[in-house]
């Protein structure tokens, strides 16, 4: 079964479409990476037939896109298209682009800049646009969150997180990327109002979760079954929770304080939470448990073995993988938080990824990207280029591997790879 959508070259109310064509079959649906850290937020791709090691100067560049303005955001592939969203003057944009050549479909602005400070990584953005079926959700720093047609950026509605929910923007702007769980948007203003679900396809709130508070920081939700239940886990400046997703009960919850900057997406793994943060906090493991309808939640251990910043964790077969601070690339088992490995020589700092039993890993500050062997056993590099064009701002954005391509973005420029295997 294949599905086709064609859009015209016209001009909507505040989205521009430069013209472009959809094409997708249900094979396809399964290698695209519809949201930030991929379809089940773990930072791992289903592709498999990916090349297992790499040519002396890495994959081949199959093209560049430009102007997606200047941010932080991570891409995410969907249908035929890519996603992401930036800045242009004094205004944030979602940006859609062709898979296939990285030519630009349409834009639609998001919102404003808010108070995020020109800092370090600039102004731009760093929340990435979630697709769900035939729609887009964005999140400005601002606080506004634009529901968007995937086919032409036509906005079907839209929300500001501090004017509807007394949200505060934090210190570098509202960060998370949105989580769409059945109908329900999960959104987290902070504030006496942690956490709000809107319906997805309206924006009319739907709840607002009681009994948890606390300043928004910069963690994207993530959906998992714990014990049969379905539930949402979250994060803000002093706790992780647990809620229910239809009506934002608060199943369980755990203080869990975090210094200046609370960045990661939660691992769930069976009853296991596991959350780290940067600024020398380090790691924390959770059992939660049910007796009968009730669930608490019981810390396991906490260490600084892995004192991941923003780059990200990926939990594989009973292991974790990530960039800790002062220790360099660190592999760790999951139960007993002991390394089994860490390497801090041959990549810098910097954000990782997961497909066809290699992780990919990006140097934010040199550009080198890595190839090497997912294994407990050690690390061991198979393959290494560094990216063109470097814009000179710090190189945050996650990889992304998708439909036999890696994409590595740094600010205005979108550089697709091809890493299938011939």
């Amino acid at each position: 079964m294949e599905i086709r959508k064609r859009v015209a070259a016209v001009v909507l109310a505040g989205v521009t479409v430069f013209g472009g064509a959809v094409a997708v079959t249900l094979a396809d649906v399964a290698k695209d990476w519809p949201q930030f850290r991929g379809s089940m937020r773990d930072n791992v791709s289903k592709e498999t037939g990916l090349l297992k090691e790499w040519p002396k100067d890495g994959p081949p560049l199959a093209w560049t896109g430009t102007g997606i303005g200047d941010g932080h955001s991570s891409v995410s592939v969907a249908n035929g298209r890519i996603f992401t969203s930036g800045r242009e003057g004094d205004a944030v944009y979602a940006f859609a682009l062709n898979e296939a050549d990285g030519k630009p479909v349409w834009k639609a602005k998001v919102g404003g800049l808010g108070n995020n400070p020109e800092g370090q990584g600039g102004k731009g953005t760093r929340s990435t646009p979630t697709v769900d079926g035939d729609m887009v959700y964005a999140e400005g720093p601002a606080g506004e969150i634009v529901a968007l047609s995937a086919a032409d950026g036509k906005e079907a509605w839209r929300a500001s997180l501090t004017k509807d929910f007394g949200g505060r923007v934090p210190q570098w702007g509202y960060s998370d990327s949105l989580l769409v769980e059945g109908d329900v948007v999960v959104c987290v203003p902070g504030g006496k109002t942690a956490v709000v679900g809107l319906d997805k396809r309206t924006g009319k709130e739907v709840w607002r979760s009681k009994g948890l508070s606390g300043a928004a920081h910069y963690v994207s939700s993530v959906a998992a079954d714990i014990d049969g239940v379905r539930q949402v886990v979250v994060s803000t400046d002093r706790t992780v929770a647990g809620l229910a997703p239809k009506d934002g009960t608060v199943l369980w919850q755990a203080a869990r304080k975090g210094q200046t900057a609370v960045i990661p997406t939660p691992i769930v793994s069976g009853d296991l939470v596991y959350v780290t943060t940067g600024y020398g906090e380090g790691e924390n493991l959770f059992k939660i448990t049910k007796d009968g309808e009730k669930f608490s939640a019981a810390q396991v251990y906490a260490s600084k073995n892995m004192v991941n910043h923003h780059g990200g964790v990926i939990l594989l077969d009973g292991c974790l993988y990530g960039y800790s601070d002062g220790k360099g690339w660190v592999c760790q088992d999951l139960k007993t938080g002991a390394v089994k490995w860490k390497e801090k020589e041959a990549v810098g700092k910097g954000s990782i990824a997961y497909a066809d039993g290699r992780f990919y890993l990006r140097d934010e500050k040199s550009g080198a990207i890595a190839l090497i062997e997912a294994s407990p056993a050690g690390y061991k590099e198979v393959g290494r280029f560094t990216q063109p064009k470097k814009s000179g701002k710090p190189l945050w954005p996650h990889p992304v591997i998708a439909n036999g391509k890696l994409y590595i973005r740094d600010m205005d420029n979108l550089f697709c790879y091809d890493v299938k295997a011939k």
